[in-house]
Order: C-alpha cells, then structure tokens, then sequence
C-alpha cells in the first residue's frame, strides 16, 4: 500500500507517518508539507506541496490511501486566508482524490465540528456536524464535513474515513501549541506543576483529550482494515474537568463566570497579547462529549494513554521546550527570543 499524507509534518502528521511506517501493509508513504523537514523516518518520503496551489492529482497518483490532514490556526486575525486553506484547499484535495482516482481518503476531522450538546452524556457520531458559530476551526471542520457528504454521494466507489479526535496532545507538539495558542510572551516556566496554582472552576469546562499516537494508531488501523469506512470518535478517560485538573495539577478550583473569562480571552486577543480569539473557549464549552464506542469495536483500537497523561506529557513538554525537527515543531523556528513569532504580529500573518 503506498499512502500520500497531506500535512505530514506537525503534531498529528509527524506522529501518523511513524504509525504507517510501522505496518507491514505499508510499502511507502509521501509526506507533503509546504517546507520539507530534516525529520528521517523510515518509508517517508518528503515532498514540498501547498494544498492552496501545488498540482495535488500528480502527488496523489499512484497512491493507495491519502491522508487528509493538513490546517491552519494561524493567522487568527486573517479569516480569508484561514478559509483558503481550510476549506478551499480541502475542496482542491477532494477533487484531486477524485481525478487521481485513489480510492480511500481519510479525513482528520474534530470533536469541534460537532453542534453542542450534552456535557452529561456522550454522544456518537450521528450528531449533528454544524459546529459552534463563533469559532473559525468549528465552523471550518463543519463546512468540511458538509463537503464530505456530498463528495460521498457523488463518489461512491472512494472509501472515506472520518476521524474525529478530542484534543490532541504530546510532548513534541509542545513548541507548537504554545506558539499556535498563547504566543510569545507565556514563558516555559508557566508550566511548572509548582506555578500552576489555580484552575477555573466553570461548570461546563468539561472536554476530552487523546494522545496524537493513539490518533495515529487509529488511522493506522483504519487504512489497514479495508472494510472501514465513515466517522470514528477518538478520546481516552478520564474526561477532563475542574475537579479532575485540579486534582492532575494539585490546583484548587478557583471560581469564575465563563463570560468574565470570555471577556479576557477576547481583550487579550485584541490587543495582540496572545494568538488565540475567544471562540476557542466558546468550543470548549460547547463541544458535546464523545462516545469511542465504534472506534474501539470496530477498529479494535484502544488509547494507550489516558487523557490526564497526555496533558501531562504536554506540560512537561511545554516547560522543557520540547519538539521535532519539523518547521512546525521545531523550536528553533521561533528564533532568539521568539522573534520569528512576534514578527507574525501574534496572529496577523502566517509563521
């Protein structure tokens, strides 16, 4: 099987060409990445492509599977450009899947393209993908699913995979959720268990995450099994709340109106501060919880990591500055005192 992953090079792709790597069905694997990495795994072969531009049916031709993974957070405050390549270079990929004619396509999609719902009970994947209206990555996912369903009606001979994870966390993604979502100015010593005294305490703060492996083992498992097909929900235990994080991070639970928080988020954001716009907590409140029954039965797959080591890995890896040599989670991209990230106008232009 010869596998072209899209977005191979940041938190999920670095960890999803290793998985293929690995499984003996898997002769070769293509990266494609706007920057060729110095990044050696064995059966990657990179290749530079920007999903917005590059002839994407003469990089899938020939291929068995390809994986669906690439975009962009940044730049929060340039909606056009976020739009380009979420949703205009997804369409670019469909059709190029469809001209190329390689008849398996797996999608990373996102528990935030679901519309809300309960943070009591999990739902499965029936549920509504229209997203939450105020955040960009919701409603870009949503829109995606929606591309999704008709590409699967007029392309019944392509199978289609749907994964749709938690939060994504590892330690070598550190660097780059730092810079995507808090900028410049947090300094590595934020993370130290010892510094982290409080955590807020808002009723609805209620979410799930994953380890980026346990996603790649997922797609890994997807692509081998030839008969799996549709969306898959991906989380592991326990789900994370004020009172489970306050026990993590030994933090007592301090109390504050999720509109106060809201309202800081978006003051910060304005005043270029941090790279993260409010609709980000909007998502985390309003994002249902996730059953992972039909990944686990159908694609036998199990997280490795609960959801409480995951995020702790992370804050040990956002503390050590950890990373990968890849333009996306190295940390040597930030440059000397982070300058490389403060010339972004924290979020106004592309890093």
């Amino acid at each position: 099987m010869r596998v072209v992953v899209v977005g191979a090079t940041g938190n999920v792709g670095t960890s999803v060409v290793r998985a293929l790597s690995n499984a003996d069905a898997i002769e070769k694997v293509i990266g494609l990445a706007r920057r060729v990495p110095a990044l050696v795994v064995p059966k990657v072969e990179w290749r530079r492509a920007d999903i917005t531009s590059s002839d994407l049916v003469a990089e899938f031709a020939g291929a068995d599977a390809v994986v669906h993974l690439a975009w962009a957070i940044q730049p929060s405050r340039d909606s056009d450009a976020l739009h380009a390549v979420n949703v205009d270079g997804s369409i670019r990929v469909l059709d190029a899947v469809s001209k190329a004619g390689v008849p398996t396509l797996a999608y990373a999609s996102s528990v935030g393209a679901y519309s809300p719902g309960s943070k009591e009970r999990e739902v499965d994947e029936s549920w509504p993908t229209h997203g939450i209206e105020s955040s960009f990555y919701s409603r870009h996912k949503a829109e995606v699913e929606s591309l999704l369903d008709e590409f699967e009606q007029g392309e019944p001979g392509v199978r289609v995979i749907r994964m749709r994870p938690a939060l994504i966390f590892k330690r070598d993604a550190a660097t780059e959720i730092r810079r995507l979502f808090l900028g410049p100015f947090v300094p590595r010593s934020a993370f130290s268990r010892r510094v982290i005294a409080g955590i807020p305490d808002i009723g609805a703060l209620r979410f799930q995450a994953v380890h980026t492996d346990d996603v790649a083992d997922a797609f890994r498992r997807a692509l081998v099994a030839t008969d799996a097909h549709g969306a898959f929900n991906l989380a592991a235990d326990p789900v994370l709340d004020p009172r489970t994080l306050s026990g993590i991070l030994d933090a007592r639970r301090i109390a504050v109106p999720s509109g106060l928080l809201r309202s800081l988020i978006a003051g910060t954001w304005r005043a270029r501060l941090q790279p993260s716009p409010p609709g980000w907590l909007d998502m985390a409140l309003g994002a249902p919880l996730m059953s992972t029954r039909r990944a686990r039965q159908e694609l036998a797959w199990k997280p490795r990591a609960g959801a409480d080591e995951a995020l702790m890995e992370l804050l040990d890896g956002l503390r050590e500055g950890a990373g990968l040599p890849t333009p996306p989670l190295d940390p040597a991209s930030s440059g000397r005192f982070r300058i490389n990230e403060l010339r972004t106008g924290i979020g106004a232009r592309a890093y």
